[in-house]
């Protein structure tokens, strides 16, 4: 997401209460819901609801993974990949008068907060989500919240393809609706969480893991120094350093696998919907975020390192200057597809989702309404000599996603005489298709999440505390840093 400088994403994550739904491999699998996890006779929640022909069966006195709801037709699919993928897990949020507060419900939870680090204008309500009509419906409304302006929601789940509705009209901007997911190691909204983990997909240990992404001693490397942007001196990241970083000296806290592996909380974006620079109709942007930074944030964008489908609708380029590429916090891949004048406000859906293998040989392929966008491989982040950085990977995290209606002056600048309230994001569908055996794991063994969530509660659960170092944990020491390991 195109944010601006903060510690942010992260949303319900764990192995104690979790209701969020995560994507990792390529979506081997993800936290199964709060009841499950209560009620299993698992203790490291997980889930193996496999039978005998690896499907997922009914469980007597559980709600079934896939809804009832969901056509027979669509419960398998052929990848972008040529490979065949079945349905894990849907929601067509056909019944009516569901409520997402905290324990409501199986699979989502809605959180009550404001998204502060990109200077959001809306508090998020539970009570500004609902299910009608056969939407899961999420309010904007123009009414005083905790002193902010405007009242709406985001919660947790997880999936790979969702079909909506755009909030307003084709020819007003300023609502901000996004499907986005991200590694379950950060919990959006609770900065200390997420503060020296997003967005890293890092797996080297080299200076793209220090603060700044300079030297213990500050003087460089140069790129580090000056080919940033200037708005901040030319410095190329704030970032507070990859705190679970693969140079984590041993008996260190870190979750694991063990202390030389790079664990972070990376971000891919399935849509940030706003309206295209002609004032009349949708664009999509569809992004990775990644750290640490390539210099000037140039990563490779052209062939073969990214693909295009249809050049004449997804481009790099957006209102005639260069697409943004990233900035201290962030280096963004992202690029915008326009859409339509219909999907807006109920009368029209469009689906939008990614398929991924993760990785440092991995690859992401977007689409919209089932056709591809544009591809980006994992070569298109790979070693930055400058930088003196190494290979980013596609996501290896297990990952969750988040659906949330904002409004920011940081994304696109809201036209207030156009905007009409309420505002409302429309979800017709959730789906997440697996190809191979399902994994339905929250906590994989290469990648474990749950204990460490247990063991650093206070970061999950107390939105007040922005950084870590105001936490009460220790940062595990790098051994690039001053001292090194001693």
């Amino acid at each position: 997401m195109h944010r601006e400088f903060a510690w942010w994403p992260a949303v319900n994550t764990t192995a104690l209460a979790v209701v969020i739904i995560v994507l990792v491999g390529l979506f081997a699998g993800w936290p199964i819901y709060q009841y499950a996890i209560l009620h299993s006779p698992s203790s490291d929640g997980s889930l193996n609801y496999l039978n005998g022909s690896s499907q997922i069966p009914s469980i007597a006195n559980m709600p079934s993974l896939i809804d009832a709801d969901t056509p027979e037709e669509v419960k398998t699919r052929t990848g972008f990949d040529g490979e065949e993928y079945r349905l894990v897990f849907s929601d067509e949020f056909n019944q009516d008068g569901r409520t997402f507060w905290p324990g409501d419900d199986m699979y989502w939870e809605g959180v009550d907060l404001n998204y502060w680090a990109t200077k959001d204008l809306e508090w998020y309500d539970p009570d500004a989500i609902t299910t009608e009509d056969g939407n899961l419906v999420i309010t904007m409304d123009q009414e005083p919240s905790h002193g902010l302006n405007f009242r709406s929601d985001d919660f947790t789940g997880g999936y790979i393809e969702v079909s909506l509705s755009l909030p307003g009209k084709p020819t007003a901007q300023g609502f901000w609706p996004g499907v986005w997911t991200m590694g379950n190691l950060g919990r959006a909204g609770y900065g200390s969480s997420v503060d020296g983990m997003w967005p890293y997909s890092y797996d080297s240990c080299d200076v793209g893991t220090m603060p700044n992404q300079t030297w213990a001693n500050g003087t460089g490397p140069d790129a580090a120094l000056h080919s940033g942007s200037s708005d901040y001196g030319g410095s190329l990241s704030w970032l507070s350093g990859q705190r679970l970083s693969a140079c984590t000296c041993p008996g260190e806290d870190h979750p694991g696998p063990s202390t030389s592996v790079g664990r972070g909380a990376p971000e891919i974006d399935i849509l940030e919907g706003q309206i295209a620079p002609n004032g009349k109709q949708g664009s999509a942007s569809q992004s990775i975020q990644v750290a640490p930074f390539d210099t000037g944030y140039n990563w490779k964008n052209s062939t073969p390192d990214t693909r295009t489908w249809d050049e004449s609708i997804t481009t790099q380029i957006l209102a005639g200057t260069d697409q943004w590429h990233g900035e201290v916090t962030q280096e963004s891949m992202s690029l915008n597809t326009l859409t339509d004048d219909t999907s807006f406000d109920g009368a029209g859906y469009t689906s939008y989702g990614y398929e991924y293998d993760p990785g440092p040989n991995g690859r992401i392929t977007w689409a919209i309404n089932g056709s591809q966008t544009w591809e980006l491989n994992a070569s298109a982040m790979g070693p930055d000599e400058e930088a003196q950085i190494g290979q980013r990977l596609v996501s290896e995290e297990p990952m969750y996603i988040t659906l949330n209606l904002a409004i920011s002056m940081k994304f696109q600048e809201p036209q207030w005489a156009k905007l009409d309230f309420p505002g409302k994001l429309r979800i017709d569908y959730v789906r997440v298709f697996q190809k191979g055996t399902p994994n339905l794991s929250c906590d994989p063994a290469d990648h474990p999440t749950s204990q460490y969530i247990e063991d650093h509660l206070e970061l999950y659960q107390n939105p007040n505390i922005t950084v870590f170092r105001d936490s009460g944990f220790d940062t595990p020491k790098n051994s690039m840093g001053e001292g090194g390991c001693g």
